[in-house]
């Protein structure tokens, strides 16, 4: 690699181990993680077992116009998520999903949750999901599975205006969609009430306890309907995971779809910059063949900005996502890299986790992560759907 050694497993030296060490430690977290746990050979080729699905998506007691949506969205074949969820939602049971994100849990709750609302009018359903991100996400794919439906959903996150948001609540949209600081600020004004929801979702719950939500989610759940349809997806299940799980859900059916720590089709490696700047070691990555969809992930908002604008003037189609965007211009960025018009996706880990982004082919590691469970999280953007992905740390 030009300008920059690759490191195999047994050569990650004592300075990369106390670098990462140091790095792991901002923020107080003390989490240590080996960097020999950065090195692993992806295994595109090791023979998969292929799950057979028990139904197929024509098998689900749904609306016909549903299902001439599942088609238009070329879904084929029920992923393992949506197999084993579906029955058990549509049943009107409290589930609790341990699956990774890109398994199509979004599809596997949405899909049921719609007929149910189509079933009876009255319903309605809010979905907490952890980022603004995942939140637009979920809400784009409700649009696509109730389209030519008449149901009338909306956005609650921060970033938008509060106001047009309270107007479309006095609307009683059957669907809200939120985030935790967003839903309680409302809630607060007395514009939304948590007793009318027939239907809780909390989505990604690991990651919301990890961005410090816990405080809201339970203020959240305290304020619910005891007679209520409660949803609940999370990819680990940790102490306060199964603390929230224990005080959300009554006899819940649980489905364990659960993957290999980090994607087997990750190859990964890190890179010794032997006194390089980073920046430099990055540049002659991003010219080389194959660096074609890029997501570089950054520690601060300040650094990735910085950083953004110094490969802008240098000719690299980038943009940038972080705290410090507003949402439309967050919007815009995933947007420019999802349709491939820039190279590569600057990003805090406020992008590392919910986003289904198409055919990533790296995943860098510009500033080392706090916790190999960041890493992990970073690391799923690539390497999905059965395609293959790199990603890469810089040390």
């Amino acid at each position: 690699m030009r300008n920059g050694t690759r490191l195999s497993f047994s050569s990650s030296n004592n300075r990369s181990r106390s670098g990462a060490r140091r790095q792991s430690n901002k923020g107080g977290r003390n989490q240590v993680f080996d960097p020999s746990l950065l090195v692993k050979k992806g295994l595109p080729d090791k023979p998969k077992t292929e799950y057979v699905p028990v139904h197929k998506f024509s098998d689900f007691k749904v609306n016909n116009r549903i299902q001439q949506n599942i088609l238009a969205k070329g879904y084929k074949n029920p992923t393992p998520i949506q197999d084993q969820a579906i029955p058990h939602i549509l049943e009107g049971k409290d589930v609790v999903g341990v699956a990774n994100t890109g398994t199509g849990k979004t599809a596997a709750f949405l899909i049921p949750l719609i007929d149910k609302v189509l079933n009876n009018n009255s319903s309605r359903v809010l979905i907490i999901t952890p980022t603004r991100e995942l939140a637009i996400q979920v809400h784009d794919e409700l649009r696509i599975f109730s389209n030519g439906l008449r149901l009338f959903s909306t956005l609650c996150i921060g970033g938008l205006s509060i106001n047009n948001q309270i107007d479309n609540l006095r609307r009683r949209p059957h669907f809200i969609i939120g985030t935790p600081g967003r839903l309680n600020d409302l809630n607060e004004r007395k514009q939304l009430d948590y007793a009318t929801f027939s239907t809780i979702v909390l989505d990604e719950v690991d990651r919301m306890l990890d961005m410090g939500f816990i405080h809201e989610v339970r203020h959240i759940i305290d304020r619910l309907p005891q007679v209520r349809h409660s949803l609940f997806f999370s990819a680990t299940t940790t102490e306060s995971v199964k603390s929230i799980m224990q005080a959300f859900l009554r006899d819940p059916v649980f489905i364990m779809i659960k993957s290999s720590p980090t994607a087997e089709n990750v190859d990964q490696d890190v890179i010794k910059t032997n006194g390089r700047g980073k920046i430099e070691v990055l540049h002659d990555l991003l010219i080389k063949e194959g660096f074609d969809k890029v997501l570089v992930f950054g520690r601060t908002k300040w650094g990735m900005e910085k950083l953004s604008k110094e490969l802008n003037g240098r000719g690299f189609k980038v943009a940038s996502i972080h705290g410090d965007k507003s949402q439309a211009q967050r919007q815009r960025a995933l947007k420019q890299f999802r349709d491939n018009h820039v190279q590569a996706l600057l990003a805090t880990d406020v992008a590392s986790r919910g986003l289904d982004i198409d055919d990533v082919t790296h995943v860098i590691n510009f500033d080392l992560p706090q916790t190999y469970e960041d890493y992990v999280h970073r690391i799923g953007r690539t390497g999905r759907a059965d395609k293959t992905g790199i990603a890469l740390t810089f040390v």
